[in-house]
């Protein structure tokens, strides 16, 4: 018994030592307590900060566009900014004086850390890989304050395959592999903003902002890949020839791909059809929401979403409604009785077009007497309008319902075909019987 109480009391004399050494130090107490002053001040700060964000946000016009969410995204970092601002003179301060600081510098790696996945995850879309860059910055923090992360990235680089005379360790692909996550989240927030400068250029057309924006994504993603694939070790000369080699082979196997991926580009380049312009292809009709790489997407008045491929516009017909011009004809045909005036019929057809909204009044509705069918004088009303996209039957529907009042309010029939049946009885058909067999003329 009293060994075994010789011994606790040699263990608790050892925490003892270290808790006065490491806890209850005066230095590591002067460092919490600026800790915890710099804190107070960063949260004073960032309510500040953050005022002054939610005045700029209020005069943003575009609350769903790229700068509001900036702005809501430093938001969420001003507290650990602060912080970080206050500690640092702190830091350099203690560095001068030649005074202990570890926790300062601790607690100044805990606030970028903060501001790091703060700003990450508001920035970010995929919610996967915001976690993921939250838990290994949480994890680099923590380990930087344990001081094994020096130990942790030693062992690393040691673990690793060798190709030839490139070695691949597991901290380069880890390096290449959060890199490739950031570059990829910069170069998406990065095409974002460009769209939405693109998209106030009133100087371009819809075509040519299409092609800038799908250009400049390409282009930043690509350079996305190339920077994290160099960061990792490979040879870039190497993966040229090797993707030269292996781009003859998959070409076979995505021909399609590839040809409406350069449908699209010329799509673009000849400004046949763009975004807002009514289309008609292989009984499809409706308008253009967007050009996509591979595919058009065309929105129909049913609310349905057509994806055609870019080749399908390159091979086939393709009927453009607003192509150089959106004012489009419509052709209305109407039958009126032999009884009727055919001069009031036609001005009366004239008359109920005017009096639809849609209709344009320059160039001005014409009817025409086109010929006398079989049970009606059948004439044909000649309708423009400039909103296709609106629909076309909802205005051939509102100018014949028109025409329909004002027919029968001037007591103009409007005819269909008529059967007359003659009925006629026919003469009563007697059967002779023939001769018995055998009985009959040899």
């Amino acid at each position: 018994m009293n060994i075994v109480f010789s011994e606790h009391r040699g263990l608790l004399d050892q925490v003892r030592s270290w808790a006065a050494d490491n806890l209850f130090n005066l230095d590591l107490l002067i460092q919490a307590g600026a800790v915890a002053a710099m804190l107070a001040l960063a949260k004073l700060a960032g309510r500040r900060l953050n005022r002054a964000l939610d005045a700029r946000l209020a005069q943003t016009p575009d609350q769903a566009g790229y700068r509001a969410g900036l702005i809501r995204g430093l938001k969420r970092t001003t507290t650990a900014a602060a912080l970080m601002v206050f500690l640092l003179p702190l830091i350099a301060a203690a560095k001068a004086l030649g005074l202990r600081h570890g926790l300062l510098t601790d607690a100044c790696a805990l606030a970028l850390a903060w501001a790091v996945i703060r700003l990450t995850t508001s920035v970010m879309a995929n919610r996967f890989w915001a976690r993921t860059v939250s838990w290994l910055v949480w994890s680099l923090a923590a380990l930087h304050i344990l001081r094994l992360l020096g130990p942790a990235m030693d062992f690393l680089e040691g673990v690793g395959l060798r190709f030839g005379q490139t070695y691949i360790s597991a901290l380069a692909v880890i390096k290449g592999a959060l890199l490739a996550v950031v570059l990829t989240a910069a170069a998406g927030a990065v095409a974002r903003f460009a769209e939405s400068r693109i998209s106030s250029a009133r100087h371009l057309s819809p075509s040519v902002q299409v092609l800038f924006h799908k250009g400049l994504k390409f282009s930043l993603f690509t350079l996305a890949a190339v920077i994290a694939l160099s960061a990792v070790g490979f040879n870039l000369t190497g993966l040229a020839v090797f993707s030269g080699a292996v781009g003859v082979g998959v070409g076979f196997g995505l021909q399609k791909v590839f040809s409406n991926l350069v449908s699209g580009v010329i799509l673009l380049m000849d400004k046949s059809i763009k975004p807002g312009d009514v289309i008609e292809v292989g009984g499809t009709f409706g308008k253009i929401n967007s050009l996509n790489a591979r595919f058009v997407s065309v929105l129909t008045r049913d609310g349905k979403e057509y994806l055609i491929p870019n080749e399908n516009l390159i091979t086939n017909e393709v009927v453009n409604l607003s192509y150089s011009d959106r004012n489009i004809r419509l052709r209305l045909p109407v039958g009126v009785s032999y009884a009727a005036d055919p001069r009031q019929a036609l001005e009366l057809l004239e008359r109920a077009a005017r009096e639809t909204p849609r209709v344009l009044a320059d160039p001005a509705p014409v009817a025409r007497l086109m010929g006398f069918g079989d049970s009606s004088l059948d004439l044909e009303l000649r309708i423009w309008i400039t909103d296709p996209e609106d629909g076309v039957a909802n205005v051939r529907g509102d100018v014949l319902l028109r025409v329909w009042d004002l027919l029968k309010e001037h007591g103009i029939e409007i005819p269909f075909p008529q059967r007359d049946l003659n009925v006629r009885q026919l003469p009563e058909i007697r059967v002779v019987p023939g001769p018995a067999k055998g009985q009959g003329p040899d």
